[in-house]
Protein backbone atom coordinates (compact mmCIF):
# COMPACT_ATOMS: atom_id res chain seq x y z
CA UNK A 1 0.00 0.00 0.00
CA UNK A 2 1.43 3.30 -0.73
CA UNK A 3 0.54 6.31 0.65
CA UNK A 4 0.87 10.47 -0.58
CA UNK A 5 2.59 13.39 1.69
CA UNK A 6 0.73 16.62 0.80
CA UNK A 7 2.79 18.55 3.43
CA UNK A 8 6.95 19.38 3.01
CA UNK A 9 6.73 20.68 6.64
CA UNK A 10 5.68 17.30 7.85
CA UNK A 11 8.54 15.33 5.39
CA UNK A 12 10.80 17.28 7.38
CA UNK A 13 9.31 16.39 10.48
CA UNK A 14 9.02 12.75 9.26
CA UNK A 15 12.51 12.68 7.50
CA UNK A 16 12.75 8.72 8.32
CA UNK A 17 8.68 8.13 7.47
CA UNK A 18 9.74 7.39 3.69
CA UNK A 19 12.49 4.99 4.21
CA UNK A 20 14.14 2.56 6.73
CA UNK A 21 16.93 4.79 8.93
CA UNK A 22 20.27 2.69 8.73
CA UNK A 23 20.71 0.58 11.43
CA UNK A 24 24.10 1.42 12.05
CA UNK A 25 23.24 5.07 12.99
CA UNK A 26 20.96 3.28 15.17
CA UNK A 27 23.40 1.65 17.63
CA UNK A 28 25.99 4.69 17.29
CA UNK A 29 22.99 7.01 19.01
CA UNK A 30 22.53 5.28 22.16
CA UNK A 31 26.03 4.27 22.59
CA UNK A 32 26.93 8.15 22.17
CA UNK A 33 24.35 8.86 25.00
CA UNK A 34 25.81 6.17 26.83
CA UNK A 35 29.54 7.47 26.48
CA UNK A 36 28.33 10.80 27.95
CA UNK A 37 26.73 9.49 31.43
CA UNK A 38 29.72 7.00 31.73
CA UNK A 39 31.48 10.22 31.31
CA UNK A 40 29.92 11.96 33.84
CA UNK A 41 29.70 9.40 36.42
CA UNK A 42 33.47 8.96 35.92
CA UNK A 43 34.16 12.96 36.53
CA UNK A 44 31.67 13.26 39.19
CA UNK A 45 33.28 10.68 40.95
CA UNK A 46 37.08 11.13 40.12
CA UNK A 47 37.32 14.96 39.83
CA UNK A 48 38.07 16.78 42.72
CA UNK A 49 35.56 19.94 43.68
CA UNK A 50 34.67 22.09 46.17
CA UNK A 51 31.98 21.57 48.65
CA UNK A 52 29.56 23.38 46.43
CA UNK A 53 30.16 21.75 43.12
CA UNK A 54 30.62 18.65 45.09
CA UNK A 55 26.79 18.66 46.78
CA UNK A 56 25.56 19.68 43.23
CA UNK A 57 27.11 17.23 41.87
CA UNK A 58 26.25 13.95 44.34
CA UNK A 59 25.19 11.40 42.06
CA UNK A 60 21.69 11.04 44.11
CA UNK A 61 21.27 14.25 43.56
CA UNK A 62 21.77 14.13 39.85
CA UNK A 63 19.79 11.13 39.33
CA UNK A 64 16.91 13.24 40.99
CA UNK A 65 17.40 15.91 39.10
CA UNK A 66 17.27 13.57 35.69
CA UNK A 67 14.21 11.37 37.20
CA UNK A 68 12.96 15.33 37.50
CA UNK A 69 13.37 16.11 33.74
CA UNK A 70 12.06 12.54 32.57
CA UNK A 71 8.76 12.86 34.35
CA UNK A 72 7.74 16.88 33.65
CA UNK A 73 9.15 15.66 29.48
CA UNK A 74 6.26 12.68 30.13
CA UNK A 75 3.62 14.14 31.36
CA UNK A 76 4.10 17.44 28.85
CA UNK A 77 4.11 14.39 26.17
CA UNK A 78 0.81 12.91 27.41
CA UNK A 79 -0.80 16.46 27.54
CA UNK A 80 -0.26 16.96 23.89
CA UNK A 81 -1.25 13.41 22.51
CA UNK A 82 -4.08 13.62 24.44
CA UNK A 83 -5.33 17.16 22.67
CA UNK A 84 -3.09 17.02 19.79
CA UNK A 85 -4.31 13.32 18.27
CA UNK A 86 -8.02 13.80 18.64
CA UNK A 87 -8.00 17.33 17.49
CA UNK A 88 -5.53 16.42 14.57
CA UNK A 89 -8.28 13.92 13.48
CA UNK A 90 -11.40 16.20 13.71
CA UNK A 91 -9.57 18.46 11.74
CA UNK A 92 -9.20 16.19 8.81
CA UNK A 93 -13.15 15.27 9.05
CA UNK A 94 -14.97 16.66 6.29
CA UNK A 95 -17.33 19.24 8.35
CA UNK A 96 -14.80 20.68 9.98
CA UNK A 97 -11.60 20.61 7.73
CA UNK A 98 -12.32 24.17 7.12
CA UNK A 99 -10.77 24.90 10.51
CA UNK A 100 -7.10 23.40 10.58
CA UNK A 101 -5.24 26.61 9.33
CA UNK A 102 -6.92 28.49 11.96
CA UNK A 103 -6.44 25.89 14.49
CA UNK A 104 -2.67 25.63 13.27
CA UNK A 105 -1.79 28.79 13.15
CA UNK A 106 -2.95 29.04 16.68
CA UNK A 107 -0.64 26.49 17.57
CA UNK A 108 1.91 28.06 15.68
CA UNK A 109 1.73 30.90 18.34
CA UNK A 110 2.69 28.16 21.27
CA UNK A 111 5.55 27.51 19.41
CA UNK A 112 6.57 31.19 18.02
CA UNK A 113 7.15 32.44 21.19
CA UNK A 114 10.05 32.57 23.59
CA UNK A 115 9.89 29.71 25.67
CA UNK A 116 10.65 31.49 28.79
CA UNK A 117 8.80 33.75 27.91
CA UNK A 118 5.68 31.41 27.79
CA UNK A 119 6.55 29.85 30.87
CA UNK A 120 7.02 33.48 32.82
CA UNK A 121 3.70 34.41 31.39
CA UNK A 122 1.82 31.63 32.46
CA UNK A 123 3.63 31.51 35.78
CA UNK A 124 2.43 34.92 36.42
CA UNK A 125 -1.03 33.88 35.67
CA UNK A 126 -1.34 29.86 36.98
CA UNK A 127 1.83 30.49 39.92
CA UNK A 128 5.03 28.67 40.06
CA UNK A 129 5.09 24.98 40.08
CA UNK A 130 5.10 21.51 38.20
CA UNK A 131 1.78 22.07 36.88
CA UNK A 132 2.39 25.42 35.40
CA UNK A 133 5.59 23.72 33.75
CA UNK A 134 3.49 21.08 31.77
CA UNK A 135 0.68 23.52 30.63
CA UNK A 136 3.41 26.00 29.12
CA UNK A 137 5.17 22.98 27.63
CA UNK A 138 2.77 21.13 26.27
CA UNK A 139 1.87 24.58 24.33
CA UNK A 140 5.22 24.97 23.36
CA UNK A 141 4.97 20.87 21.64
CA UNK A 142 2.24 20.74 20.64
CA UNK A 143 2.01 21.82 17.23
CA UNK A 144 4.56 19.11 15.65
CA UNK A 145 1.79 16.51 16.74
CA UNK A 146 -1.29 18.42 15.38
CA UNK A 147 0.58 19.46 12.23
CA UNK A 148 1.71 15.73 11.43
CA UNK A 149 -1.67 14.25 12.87
CA UNK A 150 -3.28 16.24 10.08
CA UNK A 151 -0.63 15.83 7.57
CA UNK A 152 -0.53 11.60 7.61
CA UNK A 153 -4.28 11.30 7.57
CA UNK A 154 -4.79 13.71 4.64
CA UNK A 155 -2.05 11.95 3.06
CA UNK A 156 -3.71 8.53 3.29
CA UNK A 157 -4.64 7.67 -0.53
CA UNK A 158 -8.08 8.54 -1.28
CA UNK A 159 -8.63 5.42 -3.54
CA UNK A 160 -7.79 2.88 -0.18
CA UNK A 161 -10.21 4.85 1.65
CA UNK A 162 -13.22 4.31 -0.94
CA UNK A 163 -12.12 1.08 -0.78
CA UNK A 164 -12.87 0.43 2.71
CA UNK A 165 -16.18 2.11 2.12
CA UNK A 166 -17.16 -0.15 -0.97
CA UNK A 167 -16.79 -2.86 1.33
CA UNK A 168 -19.12 -1.53 3.89
CA UNK A 169 -17.30 -0.25 7.01
CA UNK A 170 -18.28 2.78 8.63
CA UNK A 171 -16.28 5.97 8.94
CA UNK A 172 -15.04 5.48 12.17
CA UNK A 173 -13.33 1.66 10.84
CA UNK A 174 -12.11 3.59 8.00
CA UNK A 175 -10.69 6.00 10.68
CA UNK A 176 -9.28 3.28 12.61
CA UNK A 177 -8.43 0.52 10.45
CA UNK A 178 -7.25 2.80 7.04
CA UNK A 179 -6.42 6.60 7.86
CA UNK A 180 -4.84 6.04 11.17
CA UNK A 181 -2.68 3.12 10.85
CA UNK A 182 -1.28 4.24 7.33
CA UNK A 183 -0.74 7.78 8.89
CA UNK A 184 0.94 6.02 12.39
CA UNK A 185 4.79 6.41 10.54
CA UNK A 186 3.73 10.52 9.90
CA UNK A 187 2.65 10.86 13.57
CA UNK A 188 4.81 9.01 15.02
CA UNK A 189 7.50 11.52 13.68
CA UNK A 190 5.72 14.50 15.10
CA UNK A 191 5.97 12.52 18.28
CA UNK A 192 9.64 12.30 17.85
CA UNK A 193 10.04 15.85 17.42
CA UNK A 194 7.66 16.90 20.12
CA UNK A 195 9.89 14.74 22.46
CA UNK A 196 13.04 16.06 21.63
CA UNK A 197 11.78 19.47 21.93
CA UNK A 198 10.03 18.95 25.50
CA UNK A 199 13.37 17.47 26.98
CA UNK A 200 15.51 20.32 25.88
CA UNK A 201 12.47 23.26 26.73
CA UNK A 202 12.32 21.46 30.18
CA UNK A 203 15.77 23.08 31.00
CA UNK A 204 13.96 26.25 31.36
CA UNK A 205 11.65 24.96 34.03
CA UNK A 206 13.93 25.80 36.90
CA UNK A 207 13.18 29.11 36.52
CA UNK A 208 9.74 28.66 37.73
CA UNK A 209 10.51 26.34 40.08
CA UNK A 210 9.42 23.04 38.15
CA UNK A 211 12.56 21.12 38.88
CA UNK A 212 14.94 18.99 36.35
CA UNK A 213 18.30 19.77 34.91
CA UNK A 214 18.15 23.00 34.20
CA UNK A 215 18.47 23.78 38.14
CA UNK A 216 22.35 22.72 37.45
CA UNK A 217 23.01 25.11 34.23
CA UNK A 218 21.41 27.89 36.34
CA UNK A 219 23.50 26.51 39.41
CA UNK A 220 26.30 26.53 37.99
CA UNK A 221 26.04 29.70 35.59
CA UNK A 222 24.78 31.58 39.13
CA UNK A 223 27.57 30.39 41.45
CA UNK A 224 30.05 30.64 38.41
CA UNK A 225 30.47 26.66 38.73
CA UNK A 226 31.45 25.53 35.23
CA UNK A 227 31.65 21.76 36.09
CA UNK A 228 28.10 21.81 37.26
CA UNK A 229 26.72 23.70 34.17
CA UNK A 230 28.86 21.52 32.23
CA UNK A 231 27.46 18.12 33.54
CA UNK A 232 23.61 19.23 33.58
CA UNK A 233 24.28 20.10 29.90
CA UNK A 234 25.77 17.01 29.04
CA UNK A 235 23.20 14.93 30.72
CA UNK A 236 20.46 17.10 29.20
CA UNK A 237 21.88 16.35 25.63
CA UNK A 238 22.07 12.62 26.30
CA UNK A 239 18.85 12.34 27.19
CA UNK A 240 17.29 14.17 24.27
CA UNK A 241 20.02 11.66 22.09
CA UNK A 242 18.27 8.40 24.01
CA UNK A 243 14.47 9.66 23.46
CA UNK A 244 15.60 10.46 19.66
CA UNK A 245 16.49 6.64 19.10
CA UNK A 246 13.42 5.81 21.01
CA UNK A 247 11.19 7.26 18.73
CA UNK A 248 13.23 6.36 15.64
CA UNK A 249 12.95 2.70 17.07
CA UNK A 250 9.08 3.14 18.20
CA UNK A 251 8.41 4.04 14.28
CA UNK A 252 10.11 1.09 12.76
CA UNK A 253 8.40 -1.23 14.94
CA UNK A 254 4.75 0.54 14.61
CA UNK A 255 5.36 0.68 10.70
CA UNK A 256 3.14 -1.07 8.93
CA UNK A 257 4.29 -3.89 6.82
CA UNK A 258 4.82 -3.05 3.19
CA UNK A 259 5.51 0.50 3.84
Amino acid sequence: MSTTTANPDALELAEDAPGRPARKRWIGQPLVAALMVAGVVAYVRLAHHDAVAARQLDLSALADRTWEHIVLAAVSTAVVLVIALPLGVLLTRRRTRAAAPVIVALANIGQAAPAIGLLVLLALWLGLGFGTCVIALAAYAILPVLRNTITGIQGVDANLVEAGRGMGMSATRVLVRIELVLAVPVILAGVRVALVLLVGTATLATFIDGGGLGSLITTGITLQRTSVLVVGAVLVAALALLIDWLGRVVEEVARPKGM
